[in-house]
């Protein structure tokens, strides 16, 4: 099998990497601006393809999957517009032709985002959103991810793909510096006390939120690409599953882990901005697509935090 992962020098990215050759691709093409670690980037079955997508993606061979990862987060897609549109929507486009260039019907896994669902405030948000539910999307961020879903439905209803579209709750807890994202937070409430540097929470404490370690989204994005059409069933996207917790319920489980009040080097200040991005997505989900694939979630925040220091 060969495997194409675009923004695969990301942390994501490299774990699916890793995935996809552990699971027996001979052949792991990465597409980023920048390179991986160096594990990845001197493995020989490894090919790094750096620069834009828009230069790289024209000139990729044919694979038997592809899993599109690269993307411009839901901060940074709400200030930049055009940014947003370049990269989100002309970009997974571009992806899109090119396996229809190919000719031979790849798997393509889009790495969708919960934020395709919203607080419409003309309608009453339903109390679980389930894979049924209509996107009502609050950001350009969460339109952009709509849009990417719609077009890998309708490739794979012209029969130019395999489309596997699935949503990703918030990644937590991701090492290195915060990214663009407005849930970057999440991460940084735990990854930086107990490096012991201050972080900030810029949301109401007792907001739902819902989280998913890197293992278990690895796991759902590995599922989609390796999973049979039978099996997979409907074109449209399917939720990944994740664990509802709150940033008070999050800093007691970091104190719970570290036995200490590490959580004190967390400043609650509420930024309205992040907050308006982040109380309108959905913290409730059923996932019976999912959970026919036997995928999971962590049993608690304890847990996700104990698997990061672990790491």
């Amino acid at each position: 099998m060969k495997a194409i992962v675009t923004g695969g020098a990301g942390f994501l990215g490299e774990l699916v990497a890793r995935g996809l050759l552990d699971d027996g691709a001979e052949h792991v093409t990465i597409v980023d601006l920048a390179s991986p670690g160096a594990g990845l980037a001197n493995d020989p079955r490894v090919d790094l393809r750096l620069g834009d997508l828009a230069d790289t993606v024209p000139r990729l061979e044919p694979a038997d999957v592809v899993v599109h990862l690269a993307a411009v987060v839901s901060s940074a897609a709400e200030k930049d517009l055009d940014l947003g549109l370049r990269v989100n929507i002309d970009a997974t486009r571009a992806v899109l032709e090119r396996a229809r260039a190919w000719g031979t019907v790849p798997t393509v896994v889009f790495a969708s985002s919960l934020a395709v669902f919203g607080r419409d405030p003309w309608h009453e948000p339903p109390a679980v959103v389930d894979d049924d539910t209509l996107p009502r999307p609050q950001s350009s961020y969460g339109i952009q991810k709509f849009i990417g879903e719609q077009l890998v439905a309708d490739y794979t209803r012209r029969g130019i793909i395999r489309g596997r579209s699935v949503r990703l709750m918030t990644v937590a807890v991701r090492p290195g510096a915060p990214n663009a994202a407005a849930s970057s937070f999440v991460s940084g409430m735990i990854r930086e006390p107990l490096a012991g540097r201050e972080s900030v929470c810029p949301v109401d404490p007792d907001l739902p939120i819902i989280v998913s370690s890197p293992r278990a989204t690895v796991a759902g994005i590995l599922a989609a690409a390796a999973v049979t059409d039978d099996a997979w069933g409907s074109r449209t996207a399917m939720n990944l599953p994740g664990l509802v917790t709150t940033p008070r319920e999050m800093a007691a489980a970091l104190d719970r882990v570290t036995g200490k009040p590490t959580s004190d080097l967390i400043r609650w200040e509420r930024d309205p901005a992040i907050e308006a991005i982040v109380a309108s997505w959905p913290a409730r989900f059923a996932t019976p697509r999912a959970d026919r694939l036997g995928l999971t979630t962590d049993a608690s925040f304890d847990d996700v935090i104990r698997t990061y220091r672990a790491s």
